[in-house]
């Protein structure tokens, strides 16, 4: 067992290390759209953005997985911060150098490469620090830093632009190298390690067939992809800002820190006061009105509306993300959960980053508004068709460890 002094200590070291790499991920992104679409113009571009770092989540999933219950998943999470510093050291000098954009798409590879393996790795290690009975509220106030940091890193990496250019990219390479030590202070349990299952070949398939196996596991997993991959807008919002609403990197930095405004509060609410009933009808109703407020954003050309939309998208999101990250480490054990957690990873990736591949596409074709519409429209279809699919979901009421069928 650990001392509850040593199980704070823990906690603390997870969520600063968790922040200080949302934040240097939401500068880096809002800097670099901002950088792409500046020098290309295309909107094509920005999907591009989105596609080069959904590829490795993919590609790297037989391996990305398995690492994290093989190996210890402190050192995986920092030897992936370092690898991000890397990418984020090699954007800055392909920006700085006039390089052609195509070479910016390569580095971003690179940086999807190291958040395959420490998107499972992250997901898989706070279960190991924390008793079950508090994992609500630990999913609760993780969501919570990850929002703060969400609000912070796009507001200032908006900034810092306007005011250094491309040498904001070498601060993040800095930023991302500092989480490498956090996570590797953090001690672990004398019952935690990763061997449950030494005796099983770890195959990267169990978790697609576990996630399968388990309704209400593929239901919110599924519901949270299609309706994000549909509905994200922030691959529009460069576009947006630049050619509708007439404000520079600045106001991109106050859009993109906007939803974390509204996910940050009711990610607190939810800490202090966590869901315990009708989950699955809640999480349905804030999908929803998550594709509501995505049609608000895309008919909007007022910045002071826009902004309350993005708020309202990212107050909605939330309630789904919790109530998706409760499900799935409730109801997978532990020997599974790296495996597990790299294919929700790769859904969640598939979402956002795919998402902005599918936005920029769109955008090519529709205009961005048009893109915008459609995707909010989508995503309350999906909610109506996924109620059908998913009755178990539709019906869950209470958080408990439901087991997949062996």
């Amino acid at each position: 067992m650990i001392s509850s002094f040593s199980a704070g200590r823990n906690i603390v070291l997870f969520l600063l290390a968790r922040g200080l790499g949302a934040f240097t991920a939401q500068m880096l992104d809002v800097a670099i759209g901002w950088h792409v679409y500046a020098r290309t113009g295309s909107a094509l571009s920005l999907g591009f953005v989105g596609l080069a770092q959904f590829l490795p989540l993919a590609l790297l999933l037989r391996w990305s997985g398995p690492a994290a219950d093989r190996f210890d998943r402190r050192k995986i999470t920092g030897l992936a911060a370092l690898g991000q510093a890397l990418a984020s050291l090699a954007v800055f000098l392909i920006a700085a150098s006039g390089a052609p954009v195509g070479w910016i798409y390569a580095a971003l590879f690179a940086l999807g490469a190291a958040r395959a393996f420490s998107g499972p790795a992250n997901a898989s290690l706070l279960p190991q620090i924390v008793d079950r009975a508090h994992l609500p509220r630990a999913v609760a106030l993780s969501t919570t830093m990850f929002q703060a940091a969400t609000i912070a890193g796009p507001a200032l990496g908006g900034l810092i632009y306007a005011v250094a250019g491309e040498k904001i990219f070498l601060l993040c390479a800095t930023l991302a190298a500092l989480a490498a030590p956090l996570a590797l202070m953090i001690s672990m349990p004398a019952n935690a390690a990763n061997s449950a299952d030494d005796g099983k070949q770890r195959n990267a398939l169990d978790g697609l067939r576990y996630i399968r196996s388990n309704k209400v596991l593929l239901g919110s997993i599924s519901l949270d992809l299609f309706a994000v991959l549909f509905g994200g807008v922030s691959a529009l919002l460069p576009i947006y800002c630049h050619d509708i609403l007439r404000v520079g990197p600045e106001g991109l930095g106050f859009l993109r820190a906007a939803p974390a405004v509204g996910a940050i509060g009711v990610s607190l609410l939810l800490s202090v006061f966590p869901l315990r009933r009708r989950v699955g009808p809640i999480m349905f109703a804030s999908v929803a009105a998550y594709g509501l407020a995505t049609v608000v954003f895309a008919l909007s050309k007022n910045f002071w509306l826009s902004a309350p939309a993005m708020a309202a998208l990212g107050a909605f999101d939330v309630v789904s993300m919790v109530v998706r990250q409760t499900l799935t480490q409730l109801a997978t054990p532990d020997f599974m959960r790296g495996r597990v957690s790299a294919v929700n990873f790769l859904f969640i990736g598939a979402s956002n980053q795919l998402g902005e591949f599918e936005s920029g596409v769109a955008a090519a074709l529709l205009g961005p508004v048009g893109a915008a519409l459609f995707g909010g429209i989508a995503a309350v279809l999906v909610v109506g068709l996924w109620a059908a699919f998913f009755p178990e979901l539709r019906r869950a009421d209470r958080f408990h460890p439901i087991e997949a069928r062996a």
